[in-house]
């Protein structure tokens, strides 16, 4: 399984909604609140977004919740999180 990263906010629903989905897929996340302007730079640095939630699998930048949600409405994110490219 893919190492799973999320930059969110407590108040943020898109956040929550990313989590859920990431939960109901029973996958081990690192949460990162993004509770100053330090973490919000370094997050923008590794996305290039400044909007909330912002996630990684394997490293690499894979957007916020409607990104997210639209990759397993692909069928897409389950092989993504297994490390499989997705088609």
């Amino acid at each position: 399984m893919q190492t799973v990263t999320i930059y969110t906010k407590d108040y943020c629903p898109y956040c929550q909604a990313a989590l859920r989905l990431l939960d109901r897929k029973g996958v081990t996340y690192e949460r990162i609140e993004v509770t100053s302007a330090a973490i919000q730079d370094e997050m923008a640095k590794k996305a290039g977004r400044r909007t909330v939630p912002q996630i990684f699998i394997g490293g690499r930048p894979v957007g916020g919740s409607d990104d997210l949600h639209a990759l397993d409405a692909a069928g897409q994110l389950d092989a993504l999180l297994k490390g499989c490219t997705p088609r």
